[in-house]
């Protein structure tokens, strides 16, 4: 089964990676519709869709079952990607990530069970929900030990996922996704750091001690590893399914921060640090997901980290000047 001609529900559709998805999906010539509540996000990535017969937009808020019971109807799958996207404001609003991400999710699965959808596809966090773990690469068998209010609404889903895919016959699969970078995404490191040095080009405050290791995807990597863990669910035996969606390498933030200013023609910028391991409470210091599972799909990366770095940097000039 291809997700081609398909009639399609993506939450969160107009932000950073549901927008790119929703792309995909309708070069696929699905029927998509997308119901965001634009509290994240604008309707500027989807209005050229807006008169395509075969695209829907509605305005809504996931915390409200009217609005997803109403456009689960007819639904052949559902990709969820609505979330409060910052971590960091989870640890000072904690209630935000469980009204929105975890009350959000069941309002969902449950309008799926009432109109019979066979597929939910899953935004969730591949760092966020193993916390700071001793195995790297970090594979899927992992035991979840979130240290951050995100992290823990983000593997709450993933269970009652597990468990609607079991109890109602429905196919989920879980996206547990490293730090995904690219036009259009307006939070994390690399966004932080190009305002900042437009802001003093001179000087850039990079928080914690610059040696946080993570891993990082380009958006279009992203997307392409996404659509064939959907076809594999798809076509697979089991009801549900998580992977971990990322790459084999890892960067520390303080090179990030070289190949930004570099990019940006900037030669003599001082570094800062405010010290420590973390940049926040609840910032996970080292990441590196395990991708054998992925890779036994046949999917192989793309983009080179410098590449796509350099290439984001870009359209953010283009963008904002």
């Amino acid at each position: 089964m291809l997700l081609k001609n398909k009639r399609v529900l993506v939450t969160g559709g107009c932000g950073f990676i549901g927008s790119h998805l929703v792309d995909r999906l309708i070069e696929l010539e699905n029927e998509v519709t997308v119901v965001d509540d634009l509290s994240a996000s604008t309707m500027e990535y989807i209005e050229g869709h807006m008169n395509n017969e075969d695209f829907k937009f509605v305005r809504g808020d996931i915390r409200g079952k009217k609005v997803l019971q109403e456009n689960c109807a007819d639904k052949d799958a559902v990709f969820h990607f609505a979330a409060n996207p910052d971590v960091k404001l989870s640890v000072n609003e904690p209630y935000i990530d469980f009204s929105i991400n975890v009350i959000g999710t069941m309002n969902l699965l449950e309008a799926m069970r009432l109109n019979d959808v066979g597929l939910i596809v899953f935004a969730s966090s591949g760092g966020t929900i193993y916390g700071d773990v001793e195995v790297y690469p970090t594979p899927e068998s992992h035991i979840m030990k979130p240290i951050s209010v995100y992290g823990a609404s983000k593997a709450t889903c993933e269970m009652y996922i597990s468990a609607y895919s079991e109890c109602y016959n429905m196919k989920g699969v879980s996206l547990r996704y490293a730090n995904i970078y690219g036009p259009r995404s307006i939070h994390g490191v690399m966004h932080d750091f190009f305002w900042k040095l437009k802001k003093n080009p001179s000087e850039l405050e990079i928080l914690g001690d610059g040696k946080q290791n993570k891993s990082y995807m380009y958006i279009s990597d992203c997307i392409t590893a996404s659509m064939m863990i959907t076809e594999y669910i798809l076509n697979s035996q089991m009801n549900y399914d998580a992977f971990n969606v990322g790459v084999s390498n890892q960067i520390e933030v303080k090179k990030i921060a070289d190949i930004i200013a570099n990019e940006l023609k900037l030669d003599d910028v001082q570094f800062s640090y405010t010290g420590g391991q973390k940049g926040w409470k609840g910032d996970v210091h080292k990441m590196l997901l395990d991708i054998t599972k992925l890779e036994t799909l046949g999917w192989k990366s793309e983009v080179k980290l410098e590449d796509g770095i350099r290439m984001y940097i870009r359209w953010l000039q283009e963008m904002f000047g």
